[in-house]
């Protein structure tokens, strides 16, 4: 189907940060530290996977990493500054906790009728250099965007007078930058030997214009999750 990779990346927005939305009303504080595991480790399964889209070669995974970007803002918004490094620690445990479950497949010895050890081994081979990258980038670009969006918020304040406003502000500010050092960082430390340098441009290049998008259209969420917040206190003393 023409144009079947750009229809599919514009629609996963809706459905990825639409489904953070979700798991925080239904689940509160729990839902977005849940969500920071199940994207983290989806995002560096995705990435392996190199796509056509745009009139650029890109990997997947930009999608829905960014939601943990709306994941650590939301829960800044909501919940304050340590809860949202919390959710930056759970993220780095899960990933480490998943590439040492993920390498523990390699030590059993298949059974001769084994069809999948294979498939297997060819998708998580790659996965220890994919992962440590992506958990080094993740650690330096979440608690950057951490620090940014308190750092804004409080300038904001001051100058404005009120603890509310300027969220559009904080939130893209932050995001816009830890994004840039994110696409960086990853992309150079995965795949520099394993692609062609032209085809890592591409790549750095469509990532980064992909988080730029992301990064704008995130901001009607974290006014989502914040009103949900303000409908629905139980939230804010669920445990």
């Amino acid at each position: 189907m023409p144009f079947q990779n750009e229809i599919v990346l514009v629609a996963s927005i809706a459905v990825f940060f639409g489904g953070l939305v979700g798991f925080f009303r239904f689940f509160g504080k729990q839902g977005l530290f849940a969500w920071t595991v199940i994207c983290t480790i989806a995002a560096n399964i995705e990435v392996l996977i190199l796509v056509h889209a745009f009139g650029l070669d890109t990997t997947l995974g930009n999608v829905i990493f960014a939601s943990s970007f709306l994941a650590t803002d939301v829960m800044s918004e909501i919940f304050g500054k340590k809860e949202a490094g919390r959710c930056v620690k759970i993220g780095i445990l899960a990933n480490v906790t998943f590439i040492l479950i993920s390498q523990s497949w390699f030590l059993y010895v298949p059974a001769e009728g084994d069809t999948m050890a294979g498939p297997i081994r060819a998708v998580f081979s790659n996965t220890p250099r994919v992962m440590l990258a992506s958990l080094f980038a993740y650690a330096v670009c979440e608690a950057y965007d951490v620090w940014a969006y308190h750092r804004i918020w409080s300038w904001t304040e001051r100058k404005s007078g009120d603890r509310k406003r300027f969220l559009w502000m904080r939130n893209n500010g932050s995001t816009l930058v830890s994004q840039l050092v994110n696409v960086l960082v990853f992309n150079l430390l995965a795949f520099a030997g394993v692609f062609p340098w032209g085809t890592i441009g591409e790549i750095l290049v469509f990532g980064y214009c992909i988080f730029v998008v992301t990064s704008l259209l995130d901001t009607p969420f974290v006014y989502w999750a914040r009103r949900i917040a303000e409908r629905h206190p139980e939230l804010l003393n669920r445990d």
